[in-house]
């Protein structure tokens, strides 16, 4: 699988290390409703089609939003976690 690193453009997955559902940039409110917490801290175990992961790519120390399809192995795009608004 290819990713496009932000910085560094289309790069081979092993440059990369998987961190998990991109959902952990949107943490909710201390005071959200428990069904909100539940989701966030139990997300969902890789749901097939549209998913946005967080990938940090050790050469360049970019965090990274990947946007892909588990059922195809599609990456969509990818951008920096900084500008990301998931």
């Amino acid at each position: 699988m290819r990713i496009p690193c932000p910085n560094c453009g289309t790069r081979d997955r092993r440059e990369f290390t998987f961190q998990g559902d991109a959902i952990a940039l949107d943490r909710p409110a201390p005071d959200a409703p428990d069904a909100l917490w539940d989701l966030y801290v139990n997300p969902p175990k890789s749901p097939p089609g549209p998913v946005l992961d967080l990938w940090y790519h050790a050469p360049c120390g970019t965090w990274a939003v990947v946007h892909r399809d588990t059922a195809n192995r599609n990456v969509i795009s990818a951008k920096s976690a900084r500008e990301a608004d998931t």
